[in-house]
């Protein structure tokens, strides 16, 4: 990992980030993960994701951003092998822990990323290529004078967007009103997403420890869920 480390850092181009690095220490299992599977399931950044080469049969792919400990995505990958899954997470800890589900479970339809996100999304992901973008519960920059850090701002949806097939799902989860507001309000800057109700989007996403430990806080959840609708692509 400290090679990818290197090139990652080398392959990023500045730009605001809405992560910082504060990933703590890794456990003994977890980086015990990441030195020995990695190769298996871990992503470069030398050329463009190509599913066909990545997965081991072609399916439809769902890509999540900030998957935190990889609990939501390995569950979805578990209870859906028809579907390919792509994650993108920067914080270590997490990627091993959900590199250690990945191996107990003997997954083969997960791939990942430990990068920053709209690099992926600029540089090695195809345009119209992915089923789905779910994005659950990324950090909501509280402060007003980080909210310039929120990773939902209209340039990275009409990227998101483009990265889309039509009839493609864009999917949002949040505790944050404030944040869910400021959602809508930059995807409504985009005109080939049209929302649609969460209760019809396939797979559903799973709940999550982090959602759990919310509701008890008195968190309210919003979901967002768009379709990519290809008559009014730019």
């Amino acid at each position: 990992m400290a090679e990818l480390s290197r090139t990652s850092a080398d392959h990023l181009k500045r730009h605001i980030q809405s992560f910082v690095r504060r990933e703590g220490r890794l456990t003994p299992a977890q980086k015990r993960a990441l030195l020995t599977l990695w190769h298996v399931y871990g992503l470069g950044t030398e050329e463009e994701f190509d599913a066909d080469q990545a997965f081991p049969r072609k399916a439809p792919v769902i890509l999540e951003i900030g998957f935190g400990d990889g609990g939501n995505l390995a569950e979805m990958a578990l209870s859906h092998p028809e579907f390919n899954f792509l994650g993108i997470e920067v914080h270590r800890p997490g990627i091993g822990h959900l590199l250690q589900a990945l191996d107990k479970n003997r997954l083969s339809n997960v791939r990942v990323f430990c990068l920053d996100a709209v690099e992926v999304l600029k540089k090695l992901i195809r345009d119209h290529s992915l089923q789905r973008i779910n994005i659950f519960f990324p950090d909501p920059w509280p402060k007003k004078r980080h909210h310039k850090r929120r990773l939902i701002q209209p340039d990275f949806v009409t990227l998101m967007a483009k990265k889309l097939l039509p009839g493609g799902i864009l999917h949002l989860a949040t505790d944050w009103p404030e944040y869910a507001q400021a959602m809508q309000d930059a995807i409504a800057t985009c005109p080939q997403l049209h929302p649609i109700q969460a209760s019809i989007v396939f797979p559903p996403r799973c709940i999550t420890k982090y959602e759990i430990r919310g509701q008890r806080l008195g968190h309210v959840v919003t979901d967002l869920t768009y379709i990519n609708h290809v008559d009014s692509c730019l």
